[in-house]
Formats: structure tokens, sequence, C-alpha cells
């Protein structure tokens, strides 16, 4: 941050750019269009308790959840937004069964894609807790001038070009990783701008903290099992037990692991074999950052960005965060 000077997206974007010569400026333009769906979704969160905006829609999605009012609102914003846009070819969302390409001519010819979980942790969103928006950036592999194509879509995390999310808390920050780095930006109410207040993001090796729904105690595998143990029991050399914190939003406890460190957990279970979270929307793009920090994802096998997707709203298991915390996880859980 220049010494006295607020940097904003726009022009931290631009500053980026100029790094590459040969860049067109075409993924910095798409990630401030998503900033500015950002503040719109902001807007709408910040009145909800006064308009008539919370509650259940009164329809469920492809994953067969209760649809939220604002679970709507943030999807048709992101649609609309990048629809209008001339940098984004199509779009994937959780809320929606199938993939949306956009087939005007403007459209046919952007060399990106986008896919988004629209409002992540939307069953928070009555209790005004934290809940957030994760988007995924990918340089489309069917040909230019023609709408976009599911094969797209199916790209592994390691194909990623840019991946972030904006958290709507006690402050509304967006947060997105390049293979430059991740930085982070608050949104600064009496300007509209969101302002770079966390430059060159790193995941500390180790932390204190584990993030994992153990109410789920009884579905867990052995392993699982020996490791929240681990978690819990005294060791004054290694400074354990670990602080147990879980927000039930993935944008909420992903975004205090990234800051403070620490390890989040949504492992397989007796209900869930193949894990609950999304590999597109959620999986994919956080581990995207937290790898661009410094940090580590994992399936409990294999590393997720190295999980090619067989299909659009393919679940997996994660353990991700600090390295360290990670490495000792996938040590005692796989014996």
């Amino acid at each position: 941050m220049l010494q006295g000077k607020l940097i904003t997206l726009d022009e931290f974007t631009i500053m980026e750019t100029r790094k590459f010569p040969q860049a067109t400026g075409e993924l910095s333009s798409l990630l401030r269009e998503i900033a500015f769906a950002g503040k719109v979704i902001n807007k709408q969160v910040r009145k909800a308790g006064l308009a008539d905006i919370l509650g259940q829609h009164g329809a469920t999605n492809v994953q067969g959840e209760e649809q939220m009012k604002l679970d709507v609102i943030a999807n048709d914003t992101l649609i609309h937004v990048l629809k209008t846009s001339n940098d984004c070819s199509g779009i994937a969302s959780e809320e929606n069964d199938e993939v949306l390409p956009y087939e005007d001519t403007h459209s046919a010819n952007s060399k990106y894609i986008v896919l988004f979980d629209p409002l992540d942790g939307s069953s928070n969103i009555d209790v005004n807790a934290s809940i957030g928006t994760i988007f995924s950036i990918y340089r489309r592999v069917s040909p230019t001038g023609k709408p976009c194509e599911e094969k797209d879509f199916l790209q592994p995390g390691n194909k990623l070009m840019a991946a972030g999310y904006i958290i709507y808390g006690s402050s509304t920050m967006m947060v997105y990783a390049t293979k430059l780095g991740v930085n982070g930006f608050t949104l600064e109410p009496s300007i509209g701008e969101f302002c770079l207040s966390h430059p060159n993001m790193k995941c500390p090796e180790n932390g204190k903290i584990y993030s994992i729904n153990q109410g789920n105690w009884v579905k867990y595998n052995e392993g699982m099992k020996s490791y929240l143990n681990y978690c819990m029991e005294e060791n004054k050399e290694e400074k354990r037990p670990y602080s147990h914190r879980y927000i039930g939003s993935m944008v909420g406890d992903m975004h205090r692991t990234l800051i403070k460190g620490g390890i989040f957990m949504y492992p397989a279970d007796r209900s869930n074999a193949n894990g609950k979270l999304r590999l597109q929307y959620e999986c994919n793009p956080m581990a995207f950052i937290m790898e661009a920090a410094g940090g580590k994802a994992s399936t409990g096998t294999q590393n997720i960005l190295d999980v090619t997707p067989e299909k659009l709203h393919q679940r997996v298991p994660i353990f991700i965060g600090s390295k360290n915390m990670v490495d000792k996880a996938l040590e005692i859980i796989n014996g």
C-alpha cells in the first residue's frame, strides 16, 4: 500500500496487469465486475432485516436444499452482471442444474468462464452470521466464437486462472488469488470502493484452531476420531488442546483460517460417503486461494487441485489450512 494512500481494487488490478505486457486486461476486468456484483449483494444483505428478503424462498436448488430468498437474489445478481460483461462466456452456479452459456457475439468471443456459489452459508442468514460469495475463473478450453460448453467447467483446479470470495461480515471483504499471490480488499462504505487492506496474504504454517462439525462425531471413521482426539488432548510442548471454532459457513471459517492459521475439515462420513462440499464451487476455489497463500488442501488422499471433476455438482471431502496442520491430520487419519 502506498504511504498514506488508499489503493482501490481497480487501481490494483490495473497495476498488476501492467506487469505483463501481453495481458489483455480481460481477467482484471472480470474481477472488477465480480466485485461490483458483490457490492450489490452486500447492499441487499445489509438491509435484509428491514425488508422482506429473509427466510426461505419456497423452492429447492439442484442439491435438494431449501433456497433462501437472498440465495436467489445473489444468484440472479451474479448472472445478470456477468451476462452484461464483455469478458465472460458463461457461468455455472451451485444453485443451477446446468451451465449457462451467454450466446451473444461478445460473450461467445470471451476467453473466460466463471463458476460461483452465490451465497455460501445461507443457513446463517436469519441469525445474522457471516455469509459470502465464492467464485472461480477458468480459461475456456472450447474454441472462442461459439457458446462455451460443459467441458469448460469441468477442469481441475490446477487450471484455475483466479479464485476468490467476498465475505459479508462485520466489514465486507473481497479476497482473491491469482498465481501472483493473494490479496484482500475491504469495502470502504464512504466511497463505495474495495480498497487494499491485506496485501500479499500468507497462511501461517501452524495454527491453534481446528474447525469441523463435531456434532457428526458418531458418523466419522476411526482415523478421523483419532485426529479429533489428538486435537483435544493436552500437550503443552505442542500447545494443545487446540481451540474448536465452527461457524457453519465455509467462507467464514476459511477467512479465519487464512488469516490466523488452523485447519478446516469436512470429511466423508456415513451420511456423505463422498463428502458434502462441492468440488467446483467451494473446494477448488478455496484450495487455490490457500495454496497461493502457502497453505495446503487435500481430499484426504490427493491434492484437491489435482482432482479431475466428473460432473458439475461433484462433492469431495476436504482438509484445508495451515500446511503443517494438514500434513499432521493426514498422517493420523490415514494411519
